[in-house]
């Protein structure tokens, strides 16, 4: 019988581990009071952000019951933003920065988004995102790597966790060990990486070794299979992956936090709280929740989880205690991170510079563009991924509005195509009549049915320019093309720029 005094213990080492969301942008009295119970780590999403005034209220507020209190966020300064999701990142994210390959950029564009972190009251940054975009059809990757190269995305991993732990910020180097070469997306399904060890060590695990290299003190681990080393428990649930490859074999001491325990990928299998107490078992010394699940009863879940686990054997007492050892050391230092130097008042002006320098061109540019009069703009809209919030705007209409009075456009889905079938004479070519057409693309090369719509926009306007926001594909028939290399506000304000001839 495990003592009243004993049981109280083991509930904030349990408590300890997790690193819970919540809804609102005040301090809830539960959060609150698990902090006082022994809860060391929560994590914001875009809900509990309306300014970073706000937020720096917040934080302080938590941080009032522990001030080592680690605040985390997933903010990639990308496509995948929460400190900005109303807007729109005014930075461009990995591909972008992967494309301009300039590794004091990535290092200057990290230290400005520490800048802004760090002035908010956050303590560290589930970012970046070290996979290495191998495969094309990579639906939850894509421009969150900085590229395709190991060796690109291995400096600019490297480059983009120092500038941000310059700014007094941490970092995570994720989704090991390697999420780039996978073709389902972890929030819905296990994806499985069928590389052999080799393969893996060459392709997937050098910007890890970077992150380890450029001081990085905490590794999120990614639910995805690798039967190279567990054939049957995805990484974030394995402990030959986590401890033996990630610890071992790279040498790495610090912090391991799991990718969202509710996601599809392992909670489908094993339920949030198995696949809590597995992980922990595994070797993840944190345990991230609340992105979908975020009340009260799924923090008591997880703990109870882990509470009986240990009451039952499934989880050993001393792996629990060594887990809240290493989170309380990362906490510590953490907290002891300063800024190098002063805030930059230009603040977000590097991120424009940055989105304007990651612009390509092909086609006959110099006859295209600036254009002649204020255009038709055809956006043709992906379903995102879960981890881009559906409320962060992304296009170049706007900003083009904004630089030519008179531009008009129209957004156009999947469904819209499906239930009418002149949707395209009637809203992107008709009201485009005798003026210039844009076409701006998300990902045309992975989505079908855009490439389709692209390629019958194009023949009937083969003076069209086209605008990719996504990775880019296949080369297209018109005009010219522009490429961003991500979606972010910073970006679209870039393509509208080379458009209007005008910042």
């Amino acid at each position: 019988m495990v003592s009243s005094t004993h049981g109280k213990d083991l509930r904030r080492l349990a408590l300890s581990v997790l690193q819970p969301g919540f809804v609102g942008t005040d301090a809830p009295d539960w959060v609150l009071r698990d902090i006082g119970d022994g809860l060391a780590s929560v994590v914001l999403f875009a809900r509990n952000i309306v300014s970073i005034d706000q937020v720096a209220r917040l934080t302080a507020r938590l941080r009032a019951e522990n001030p080592e209190l680690v605040i985390a966020i997933d903010e990639e300064a990308g496509d995948v933003t929460r400190i900005e999701s109303a807007t729109g990142s005014t930075r461009p994210g990995n591909f972008a920065l992967g494309t301009v390959d300039d590794t004091d950029l990535t290092e200057a564009v990290a230290a400005d988004l520490g800048r802004q972190l760090r002035a908010a009251g956050i303590s560290l940054d589930y970012a970046p995102s070290a996979d290495v975009n191998s495969n094309p059809d990579n639906p939850i990757i894509g421009v969150r790597s900085f590229g395709v190269d190991p060796k690109v995305v291995s400096r600019h991993t490297g480059a983009w966790i120092r500038g941000l732990q310059s700014a007094g910020v941490a970092a995570c180097a994720k989704h090991f060990p390697g999420h780039g070469d996978v073709a389902v997306d972890s929030h819905h399904g296990l994806p499985t990486y069928g590389a052999d060890r080799e393969q893996i060590a060459a392709q997937a695990l050098p910007p890890f070794r970077a992150a380890l290299d450029a001081g990085v003190r905490a590794v999120m681990t990614g639910h995805l299979l690798v039967p190279a080393y567990d054939t049957e428990l995805p990484a974030t649930l394995s402990r030959r992956i986590l401890d033996g490859l990630l610890r071992q074999e790279l040498g790495f001491d610090g912090m391991v936090v799991t990718d969202a325990i509710e996601m599809g990928a392992v909670a489908d299998r094993y339920g949030i709280g198995g696949a809590t107490v597995r992980a922990v078992a595994a070797g993840a010394d944190a345990v991230c929740v609340g992105g979908e699940n975020a009340e009260e009863a799924t923090a008591g879940l997880l703990a109870d989880a882990l509470v009986d686990a240990v009451a039952s054997g499934d989880l050993t007492e001393a792996r629990l205690a060594e887990a809240s050892g290493r989170v309380r050391e990362f906490a510590a230092w953490s907290a002891g991170l300063s800024p190098a130097g002063p805030a930059d008042t230009n603040g977000s002006r590097i991120g424009f510079a940055a989105a304007r320098r990651a612009i390509r061109l092909t086609g006959a540019v110099q006859d295209t563009v600036p254009l002649s009069a204020a255009p038709h703009v055809v956006e043709l809209v992906p379903t995102t991924n879960l981890a881009i919030g559906k409320e962060t705007p992304w296009g170049v209409a706007a900003p083009l509005l904004e630089r030519l009075p008179g531009t008009t456009s129209v957004r156009v889905r999947h469904e819209d195509l499906r239930s009418h079938t002149a949707t395209l004479k009637t809203h992107a070519l008709t009201p485009a009549a005798g003026r210039p057409l844009v076409v701006v693309v998300r990902d045309a090369s992975r989505h079908e049915w855009m490439a389709r719509a692209l390629a019958e926009i194009v023949a009937a306007r083969p003076d069209a320019i086209v605008v990719e926001m996504g990775l880019p594909g296949a080369p297209v028939p018109a005009a010219a093309q522009i490429f961003t290399h991500g979606a972010t506000a910073a970006s679209g304000v870039a393509a509208a720029e080379v458009l209007a001839g005008v910042r």
